[in-house]
């Protein structure tokens, strides 16, 4: 049976995230036929709506705010209640983002519903559709299925394929005026460390260091790979800890959750929490001295080398693939 799904859109700096795109499509699949309606909330949102209807959204609702300039659980939560009280959704989709992990607990909820987080796939339509997710670290996945209620879910990013564009065209866009009040958090400021480049948890391509780069300077190269590659860099905990970087960029248990096209990991041992993060990675490539490091278990290439000499040689390989194609 046909349902009307609702989707909430994500913005920074002023543009949709990926993970939009990617929900509506999870959205079609659980709506099977029925409306998917695209959710969009902030300060002046309402120039944001193109992009949705060409990936796929039948009609967008906007709440705009100066409280929803910056994202804020109580000022979000009350915005989306009331569209969701308006539209009587059966399913709601969330990006499994920062924000999306701390909103989509809070509404379920407000709801009573239950939430299926963190999926990766999605099999069968309607009332037949299935949500895999990954558990106990990415060493198993299990299956759900949502017999009663509304459905709530977080898909992972980077793992359901947005469908296919379809430039200029447009839908029905609804203007909801929300009172949102009491607010207990107001965000003055925000001050970012590691605005440049692609964003970590949506990049087709990580290159990765672990304390393998020995310090500060020696996640030079892997910037200069990953620039090469369109790509974000990425670093296990071990790297932080050593401060050869900012925590922003860490990946695994504690860290950021990723699963780019391709994974590059210098110098990282392969520690059960780092692996956790990236695992599920379509292709990865492990660049070690040590042989026996346990990051060569889960690697679909493996170099055994200094990671000083590899990827010199990788850049300048891949700047004569570029220069010839």
């Amino acid at each position: 049976m046909s349902k009307k799904v609702l989707v909430l859109s994500e913005v920074r700096e002023g543009s949709l995230r990926n993970v939009s795109f990617e929900a509506i499509a999870a959205a079609k699949q659980i709506a099977d036929g029925g409306e998917v309606v695209g959710v969009l909330l902030g300060d002046a949102v309402a120039n944001l709506t193109g992009p949705l209807f060409e990936y796929g959204a039948d009609r967008v609702v906007t709440v705009e705010h100066p409280h929803l300039k910056q994202y804020t659980s109580d000022g979000y939560s009350q915005a989306l209640l009331a569209i969701i009280e308006q539209e009587k959704p059966a399913g709601i989709v969330f990006g499994h983002t920062a924000n999306g992990k701390d909103l989509s607990p809070k509404i379920a909820s407000k709801l009573q519903a239950g939430l299926v987080s963190d999926v990766t796939t999605i099999e069968g339509a309607g009332d037949d559709v299935v949500f895999i997710r990954p558990i106990y670290s990415g060493k198993a996945f299990e299956k759900v299925k949502v017999k009663d209620g509304i459905v709530l879910v977080s898909i992972r990013p980077n793992n359901i394929a947005p469908l296919e564009k379809v430039d200029g065209k447009t839908g029905d866009v609804s203007a909801v005026t929300v009172d949102i009040t009491n607010l207990r958090t107001i965000i003055k400021e925000v001050v970012r460390k590691s605005s440049e480049g692609v964003d970590l948890s949506e990049a087709k391509v990580v290159v990765a260091g672990g304390r393998g780069v020995k310090s500060e300077e020696g996640f030079e190269p892997l910037k200069e790979l990953a620039d090469l590659l369109g790509g974000a860099v990425g670093a296990s905990r071990g790297a932080c800890d050593a401060e050869y970087c900012d925590y922003s960029l860490q990946i695994g248990q504690t860290g950021k959750v990723v699963t780019p096209d391709l994974y590059i990991a210098a110098g990282i041992s392969g520690a059960i929490q780092h692996l956790a993060g990236m695992s599920n990675s379509k292709v990865i490539v492990a660049i070690n001295k040590d042989p026996e490091a346990n990051i060569f278990k889960v690697a679909d290439y493996g170099i055994v080398g200094d990671l000083f000499e590899v990827v010199p040689l990788l850049i300048e390989e891949f700047k004569a693939l570029k220069v010839n194609a």
